[in-house]
């Protein structure tokens, strides 16, 4: 019995996805350069000042951490793990180390907030 050949037009798209998977590498070096720079030039607060200041007011273990440039300043996105479960995530100014928004996803179990009624006008 004779092995399974690829079909011809699956070889492109492996060739695409091998050079898809190299240019990401690219980037997130890239990334890690200009945060470097950014931090160097005194546009961010170091990593480790933001997370003791935002450890303060919301405990939690970090899960993720990324820097990002968003409408002209630098964003520290974190995603946290709080006490039972509940996934917290923060935008941080990384300028001034102010909390900007937050989003949290209940923890597993938790029961969601009950819907409320549409208000009815007489």
């Amino acid at each position: 019995m004779k092995p399974p050949r690829w079909p011809r037009a699956l070889l492109p798209c492996v060739a695409a996805l091998w050079l898809a998977a190299a240019g990401a590498d690219d980037r997130r070096e890239h990334d890690h350069d200009r945060a470097r720079a950014a931090l160097k030039a005194g546009e961010v607060l170091p990593l480790q000042q933001v997370l003791e200041k935002v450890q303060r007011s919301h405990p939690g273990d970090v899960l993720e951490v990324e820097l990002e440039r968003e409408d002209g300043r630098w964003i520290y996105e974190l995603k946290l793990l709080q006490a039972g479960g509940r996934l917290l995530r923060l935008d941080v100014d990384a300028r001034t180390g102010q909390i900007v928004s937050t989003r949290q996803r209940p923890a597993p179990g938790d029961k969601p907030p009950p819907a409320s009624a549409p208000e009815r006008r007489p």
